[in-house]
């Protein structure tokens, strides 16, 4: 069961916003025309991961400046509390950088360390070929893709999905890869809602995502539900992900929220 937990909670907290199989609109997820993103260099933010009502772990998220000649880079970890040490040791980790103007993936990196599996995989988009190549841990090539104009990776589709104007009937469209093959992801903002959240109240909207192609216990479990929160406000924090399946739920629960530098530049 903890193995269930951290297979798929930690992948979905970082892919959220996946697996559709429309090519409309698909320009629909390019970052919003603002004078600044909604998130900033230095921002970071922390949560409290749930099986039921057990806690099992934390997560982090958070933002920094590119290299000069990227967009930002995003990096994401979960690890396991000592309890669950014992039993299924996690330490994960993802990066991904974009493109200057944050329109498209251009470097994704996850290193997983569950129990005893380990692996690392990396992938290259190569705009001027509309590709994307993956290596596998020892750096060898595993497998090259065509990718869609303004595809994103696992990780930097969720903070586009920041970027969007968000209000109730939004339909988020945008192509994703994880390197195996390339979609056309899909989520729909179905409502507002306040939530409390480690003892806070928040006003959200209730986002969504179509689960109907997620592998794993999602795909064993029929009646499966996921749903994510995020402030509506101009920061569009997601500050809560839930999903039902046939072993239980997992819920991921904003714990900390640390702004970034609103002066400082990508």
């Amino acid at each position: 069961m903890v193995k269930y937990f951290y297979n798929h909670m930690v992948r979905h907290l970082l892919i959220t916003l996946i697996l559709g199989v429309s090519f409309t609109f698909i320009l629909s997820c390019s970052a919003f025309a603002e004078s600044k993103l909604p998130f900033r260099p230095g921002e970071k933010i922390e949560y409290n991961l749930y099986w039921t009502v057990f806690h099992a772990g934390y997560a982090e998220l958070t933002t920094s400046t590119g290299n000069g000649t990227s967009g930002p880079i995003f990096n994401a970890t979960a690890r396991t509390n000592d309890f669950v040490d014992v039993f299924y040791k996690v330490r994960n980790r993802i990066e991904s950088i974009t493109t200057p103007g944050m329109d498209s993936a251009l470097y994704y990196f996850k290193k997983q360390r569950e129990g005893d599996y380990h692996r690392d995989i990396t992938l290259r988009f190569d705009w001027n070929t509309f590709s994307v190549t993956r290596y596998g841990s020892d750096g060898t090539f595993r497998q090259k893709l065509p990718i869609y104009p303004g595809e994103f990776d696992p990780l930097s589709i969720l903070f586009s999905f920041r970027t969007q104007p968000l209000e109730e009937g939004y339909e988020f469209v945008c192509p994703i890869t994880d390197g195996k093959k390339s979609v056309i992801g899909r989520a729909m903002v179905s409502g507002r809602e306040t939530i409390k959240v480690g003892g806070k109240e928040y006003d959200t909207f209730v986002v969504e995502p179509e689960i109907k192609d997620l592998g794993g216990v999602f795909k064993k479990s029929p009646d499966a539900t996921l749903k994510m929160w995020f402030t509506a406000d101009e920061l569009r924090i997601p500050v809560k992900v839930q999903s039902e399946v046939s072993v239980g739920h997992f819920s991921v629960e904003l714990s900390k929220y640390t702004p970034g530098d609103p002066e400082a530049e990508y």
